[in-house]
């Protein structure tokens, strides 16, 4: 099974050859990145106590993530009984390469009023397995286990995926940090351009939620619009096994592969 990452104290993780990115062989996915902040976050909050979930949480990715040590920093910028706010930052070879923010709110009974999801996704058993690895590259990739409710578009697709790798090694992660760790894998799944002609990386997520995600599956029904000038747009309705939880936004730089 493995694991993305390896602490190593003090906020430091190696990431293992599965965190391999899909641009470059020597930077890290994102998208595993990304879950590895949210664990920093749950464990920057252990002592809590509130029972707050997780609302809200954006990404910003400020470059390319060399495949080298991190260092995660937390720090509360906003803490209170209702809402709190939580900022952490990534840093690889002295540089900053990833900052997150998220709310985190008190949980109230809203089963009474709870509506306006959108209609389930076709399970996963009922998907077919899709070779996300003849389109792209790296450890990341290799770890996915992907199933296509139909086959993918170009710019359209929807599919249900997992992996058997853990997030971090020897230590518990969230619910919620294991699935995100697998969001920002929604950029590669509805290819609009071939990617050995067109680069299209992002550079934020932003995630909201509705409800927290369980279950080991992810769903992912994603759009994808490239603009005139340079500018496209990734948005993905989320789901678990029992319906949707929230929605994801990626903001893509378009240009051709020189």
């Amino acid at each position: 099974m493995g694991a993305y990452f390896e602490p190593l104290g003090d906020g430091v993780y190696r990431p293992a050859p599965a965190s391999g990115g899909a641009w470059n062989d020597d930077e890290i996915h994102f998208s595993p990145l990304g879950g590895l902040l949210v664990h920093a976050m749950d464990q920057h909050r252990d002592d809590d106590g509130s029972g707050k979930a997780l609302g809200r949480i954006s990404f910003d990715i400020l470059g390319m993530v060399p495949f080298d040590d991190c260092t995660i920093g937390v720090e509360t910028t906003r803490a209170g009984r209702t809402i709190e706010l939580v900022e952490a930052v990534a840093i690889v070879r002295g540089r900053r390469v990833a900052t997150a923010r998220a709310w985190f709110v008190s949980p109230v009974d809203t089963g009474a009023v709870a509506a306006g999801a959108p209609y389930r996704m076709p399970p996963s058993d009922a998907a077919q397995l899709w070779p996300m690895d003849e389109v792209w590259s790296g450890g990341y990739v290799a770890s996915l286990e992907v199933r296509a409710v139909e086959p993918p578009l170009a710019g359209r697709a929807r599919v249900w995926m997992r992996s058997s790798v853990d997030l971090v090694e020897d230590e518990v992660c969230s619910a919620h940090a294991s699935y995100i760790a697998l969001v920002d894998t929604a950029n590669g799944i509805a290819v609009r351009e071939n990617p050995s002609r067109w680069m299209f990386p992002n550079l934020d997520l932003t995630i909201h939620l509705h409800r927290q995600p369980v279950g080991e599956w992810i769903g992912l029904d994603t759009t994808v619009v490239f603009g005139p000038t340079g500018l496209g747009i990734t948005s993905s309705v989320l789901y678990d096994a029992s319906g949707a939880v929230g929605r994801a936004e990626q903001a893509l730089t378009v240009r051709p592969v020189e």
